[in-house]
């Protein structure tokens, strides 16, 4: 029942993302330093509790995997947050959920994984999803055409994350990596919104309380509650549990926020779920680790 229990929270944490980030009227990149900021900010106090010190297994080379890991990280959420000011909560948590599609795609590119017909029989499954949600956006001039299409960039950003931390995360704790890689990643969000010139500060008190809640309910609970699944089950299922985010950010959206599916997108996303589920069978047979993209 705990399990249950346990999964059940972080699937609401996770599907909160993009309910929180479209109502917070901060700019993206602005929300994406925040999330990983604080979040950041709560793993190294989580570090000083325990008295370990998150860089004490970091050898050589780690820290350029390290750095590499968080530059995807950095892309992912710049490119996804900034996603959801453009098109539908459905259409963009639908499309970031493709990244296991790109992981096995890299795996066959970078990795030398001969890919098997599961995995190639996934992609072609996902992409035709993605171009039916996206085809309705051709030559209408709605911005909605750049948001999926940022939200794709932000599911290859998750793919590059996971194929770099690979190697690390076999012999880093969850507490030592996220703590990390979050770090890597907020400083290099904050160097983006410097170059950009955005303000940081002199926002309303209630989009401060909605960013803190950014940073804690879906990155730090609803990430956290699926690493902890992890000792239970298999990263196949956690993985699979994983994609019930744009299932429930399209149902909190309908009724927070009065967004509508369309036949188009329903249809499209669940092509989408049908082709990232075979990529997971084929991908996490040999049992990767999992992510959550929220």
């Amino acid at each position: 029942m705990r399990f249950f229990i346990t999964i059940f929270i972080g699937m609401l944490a996770i599907a909160s993302a993009s309910i929180l980030i479209k109502v917070c009227p901060a700019p993206a990149m602005v929300i994406a330093v925040y999330r990983l900021g604080l979040a950041s900010l709560l793993f190294i106090a989580a570090s000083a509790v325990r008295k370990s010190s998150p860089l004490a297994k970091f050898h050589g080379k780690d820290f350029l995997f390290a750095i590499s890991s968080g530059a995807f990280l950095s892309l992912h959420f710049a490119t996804w947050i900034t996603s959801l000011k453009y098109t539908s909560i459905a259409n963009s948590t639908v499309l970031v959920a493709t990244a296991p599609v790109f992981v096995g795609i890299g795996s066959a590119l970078f990795l030398k994984e001969r890919p098997s017909g599961l995995l190639i029989l996934g992609i072609l499954v996902t992409i035709c999803g993605a171009v039916i949600i996206s085809i309705q956006e051709f030559g209408s001039g709605e911005s909605s055409l750049y948001g999926n299409m940022l939200a794709l960039v932000g599911a290859i950003g998750v793919a590059g994350y996971l194929l770099i931390g690979r190697n690390l995360r076999s012999r880093i704790t969850t507490l030592e990596y996220s703590t990390v890689i979050y770090s890597i990643t907020a400083l290099m969000l904050l160097f983006i919104v410097f170059l950009m010139d955005l303000k940081m500060s002199g926002y309303p008190k209630n989009t401060y309380l909605i960013l803190f809640l950014i940073a804690f309910f879906p990155q730090v609970i609803g990430h956290t509650s699926f690493n902890w699944a992890l000792k239970f089950v298999s990263a196949t299922t956690v993985s699979i549990i994983a994609l019930s985010e744009p299932i429930g950010a399209t149902i909190l959206a309908f009724f927070i926020l009065g967004e509508t599916i369309t036949v188009i997108q329903f249809v499209g996303g669940i092509l989408i779920l049908v082709g990232v589920i075979l990529t997971l069978k084929s991908e996490f047979s040999t049992q990767q680790p999992a992510v959550a993209t929220g």
